[in-house]
C-alpha cells in the first residue's frame, strides 16, 4: 500500500559507523553540543511570539469591536491571516532546504518584526488603522511556514536520537503556548466593554479611548519582544552544528523536487497527513474564535480566555511529557496517537452536547465547560509532536523541513477553510462545535488503519551499532 520504504542506498550514512563491540549509542564521528539548547530556546521564543500575535484579536473581540469597529467577520479574517500566510509555503521550504534554517528563520523573524511595526502605528484614521492591522497580521502569518514546520528539522540537526521527540515537542508546541498566552494577556490588560460582562457592573464602563490605549500598549510590548528576539537570531543562530549528532542527521537526503514527488505519491503519508491536518486545523480555527463560541453559553471574555489558556497550556505540557515518553520507548508512536485521538473524540463530543443543553438536557456549568474544552485542547495539541515524528519516520529520507512543511500547510488550509465559512455564518456557531467532534473521529479512524514504519530509527539503532 502506497510508496515503498526507503532503499538501502537512500539509508547509506555519510558518517562512518562505529566499530563492532562499541557500546556508544552514537557513531564515532558524531557529537552533541551544549549550544543546542540555546538554538532551541531562540527558535522557541520566536515561535511563542508568532503564536501570540496570531491569536491576539480573538480573545478580545468584544474590546476590538468597541475600539476599532471590528465586526465578528473582521475578527475571523484577522485570525484567517495566519493560514493565508501559508500560501507561499513552497518558497519557505525551498529556502530551508537550500540555505538552511538560519536564512529561513531570519526571513520569518523579519516578517514578524515588520508586521508588528505596521499594526502598532498609532494612526487616528480608524479606516487606515484597520488596514494596517490586517497587513501586520498577514505578515506575521508569513512566518508560520518556518515557525510551525521547522521544529523536527531543528531536532534532527542538533539533538541525539533519544532527545529528538522532546526537542520537536518544545519547538513545535511553543507557538501554541504563545497563542495560549494571548488568552490571558489580552483579557487581563484590555478591559472588556460593559455589554460583554455577566453580572451587575459596579463601575462606569471603560471608554473607547481607554480600551484603544490598552490594546496599543500590548502591541508595543509584543513589538519590543519580537525586536529583541530578531536581533538575537541575527547575532547568533547557526544553521547546523560542525559535527552531526547522529547517523540519520548525516545521511544523504532526497532533493527538493524528488521529496515533493515522493510525498504526493505516498498514500500512507497522505493518509496520516490528513489525520493530522483535519483536527489540528479545525481546532486551530475554533480556538482562535473561542470567545465567540462560548458567548451563547453566557461565558464572559475573561473566562473564555482562561478556558483557552488552560486548554492550550495543558496540551503543551502533556505533549512534551508524551514526547519524552516516546523518546524512552521507541516504536510506539501509533499507539500513543490512538489513545490521544480517542480522548479528543470523547471530550469534544461531551463539549458539543453540553453546548446544546436545550436539546440534550445535559447539565451545564462553568466546571463542565472548562473540563470538556480543556480536555479537547490537551489531547489534540499534545498529538502534534507525535504526528511530526511519525511523518518523518514514514517518509525518510525526505528532509524534515519539507515533510512538516507539507503537513502544516494542509493543517492551515483546513483552518483557513473553516474560518472562511465562519465569515458567512458568524451568528449560530453550533456547527463549529460539530466540526471539532467530526474532525477528531475522522482522524482516529485514519490512524487506526495506518501502517507505521520507522526508517529513520532503523539507521540510528542498527547502522550506528
Amino acid at each position: 500500500m502506497g510508496a515503498a520504504s526507503s532503499s538501502e542506498a537512500e539509508r547509506e550514512p555519510l558518517l562512518a559507523p562505529t566499530s563492532a563491540g562499541t557500546t556508544n549509542s552514537l557513531p564515532v564521528n558524531s557529537r552533541v553540543y551544549g549550544r543546542r539548547w540555546l538554538v532551541l530556546t531562540l527558535f522557541s521564543l520566536l515561535a511563542f511570539m508568532q503564536g501570540m500575535v496570531w491569536n491576539f484579536w480573538g480573545p478580545i473581540q468584544n474590546s476590538a469591536a468597541k475600539a476599532y469597529g471590528f465586526t465578528k467577520s473582521d475578527i475571523a479574517v484577522l485570525v484567517l491571516w495566519g493560514p493565508v500566510g501559508f500560501l507561499p509555503w513552497l518558497l519557505f521550504m525551498w529556502l530551508m532546504d537550500k540555505k538552511g534554517l538560519r536564512a529561513s528563520l531570519l526571513l520569518s523573524a523579519f516578517f514578524m518584526l515588520l508586521g508588528s511595526t505596521m499594526r502598532s502605528i498609532p494612526l487616528t484614521d480608524l479606516h487606515l488603522r484597520r488596514w494596517l492591522i490586517h497587513g501586520g497580521q498577514f505578515l506575521n502569518g508569513l512566518a508560520g511556514p518556518t515557525i510551525m514546520s521547522a521544529g523536527p528539522y531543528l531536532s534532527t540537526t542538533w539533538f541525539a536520537p533519544d532527545q529528538r521527540a522532546t526537542a520537536t515537542a518544545v519547538a513545535s508546541l511553543l507557538s501554541y503556548l504563545g497563542g495560549a498566552a494571548s488568552f490571558i494577556v489580552g483579557p487581563l490588560f484590555v478591559p472588556a466593554p460593559n455589554d460583554s460582562q455577566t453580572g451587575t457592573a459596579t463601575a462606569a464602563p471603560p471608554s473607547t479611548a481607554f480600551i484603544r490605549n490598552r490594546i496599543q500598549l500590548v502591541m508595543y510590548a509584543e513589538l519590543a519582544a519580537i525586536g529583541v528576539f530578531f536581533v538575537a537570531v541575527l547575532l547568533y543562530f547557526p544553521s547546523r552544528p560542525p559535527v552531526p549528532p547522529s547517523v540519520a542527521a548525516a545521511s544523504q537526503r532526497l532533493s527538493y523536487r524528488s521529496s515533493i514527488c515522493k510525498l504526493l505519491s505516498n498514500f500512507r503519508f497522505l493518509m496520516i497527513a490528513l489525520a493530522y491536518a483535519v483536527p489540528t486545523g479545525v481546532i486551530g480555527g475554533w480556538s482562535g474564535v473561542l470567545d465567540m463560541v462560548l458567548t451563547p453559553a453566557k461565558v464572559s471574555q475573561v473566562n473564555a480566555g482562561w478556558i483557552g489558556f488552560w486548554s492550550t497550556v495543558g496540551g503543551c505540557v502533556f505533549g512534551i511529557g508524551m514526547a519524552r515518553f516516546a523518546d524512552s520507548i521507541r516504536g510506539m508512536l501509533k499507539l500513543i496517537l490512538v489513545l490521544m485521538l480517542a480522548g479528543a473524540s470523547l471530550s469534544s463530543t461531551w463539549f458539543t452536547l453540553t453546548c446544546l443543553s436545550t436539546i440534550t438536557h445535559l447539565p451545564v456549568s462553568a466546571a463542565i465547560l472548562y473540563t470538556s474544552c480543556i480536555l479537547v485542547g490537551i489531547f489534540v495539541n499534545s498529538s502534534v509532536p507525535i504526528f511530526f515524528e511519525l511523518f518523518i519516520e514514514t517518509v525518510y529520507p525526505v528532509p524534515e523541513g519539507i515533510t512538516c512543511g507539507v503537513v502544516t500547510f494542509l493543517g492551515n488550509l483546513a483552518a483557513g477553510l473553516l474560518l472562511f465559512f465562519l465569515t458567512f455564518y458568524p451568528t449560530n456557531l453550533s456547527w463549529l462545535n460539530w466540526c471539532v467532534t467530526g474532525s477528531c473521529l475522522f482522524s482516529l479512524v485514519l490512524v487506526l488503519f495506518f501502517r507505521e514504519s520507522y526508517d529513520r530509527l532503523y539507521l540510528d539503532v542498527f547502522v550506528s551499532v
